[in-house]
């Protein structure tokens, strides 16, 4: 028994801090993306506890007819607005130093690595569940709707390197520019090996937005 995993990126969210909306753009992103599953029988989405990634995930939860499940596992790695006063360069430094130094404790939020471990487990725990329950189909196929840093700080400290370069020549030292919003990266994993079986793609999404 295997599970797929497709991890979404939340839709464009507006352009300030907290605990935003997505926007008027973002939500024809959702829509579209919703539209990209139609075909593929999902047995469960989970989505992020922040606004911008429960509102992408409803859009696709109504296209499949399932509720949302809502894991505070799927939070990214900070969040502008978290710290009170903290302005936006300040945050974006942070960000970066956090992303260049992995074991880097932040004023707010977590390291990369924790954050990178905090999806890897909640995937492994899927999968065991999956593999523990008879009743689920041979193959089961599980949205997770997150956040784009949490992709990459989960793909950098659970696969080597030459694996994420077949995917973009470089990859850890321009990772925060590899995951597009909406983008689907697609994962497999059976007896708790991970394979990356697609990355951030965005087909569903041209021409219109790109």
């Amino acid at each position: 028994m295997s599970t797929t995993f497709y991890l979404v990126r939340h839709a464009i969210k507006e352009k300030a801090s907290g605990d935003v909306k997505i926007t008027e753009e973002g939500i024809k992103q959702a829509e579209s993306t919703a539209k990209r599953f139609n075909h593929i029988p999902i047995t469960a989405i989970y989505s992020s506890p922040l606004r911008r990634a429960k509102e992408t995930a409803v859009f696709i939860a109504q296209e499949n007819k399932l509720p949302v499940a809502v894991d505070d596992r799927l939070r990214e790695r900070a969040n502008w607005g978290d710290l009170t006063g903290q302005t936006f360069e300040e945050f974006v430094a942070m960000w970066e130093r956090c992303t260049h130094e992995p074991e880097y404790i932040p004023t707010i939020g977590d390291t990369s690595k924790q954050a990178g471990k905090r999806l890897a487990s909640l995937l492994t725990e899927l999968t065991e569940l999956t593999e523990l329950t008879e009743t689920q189909p041979l193959q089961s196929s599980i949205v997770i709707v997150t956040h784009g840093g949490l992709i990459t700080d989960f793909l950098v400290h659970s696969f080597p390197v030459h694996e994420l370069d077949v995917w973009h020549p470089d990859f850890v030292a321009v990772q925060n520019q590899l995951i597009p919003e909406c983008s689907v990266t697609t994962l497999s994993c059976e007896k708790g090996k991970f394979k990356i079986l697609d990355f951030a793609s965005v087909e569903h999404l041209k021409p219109k937005y790109l």
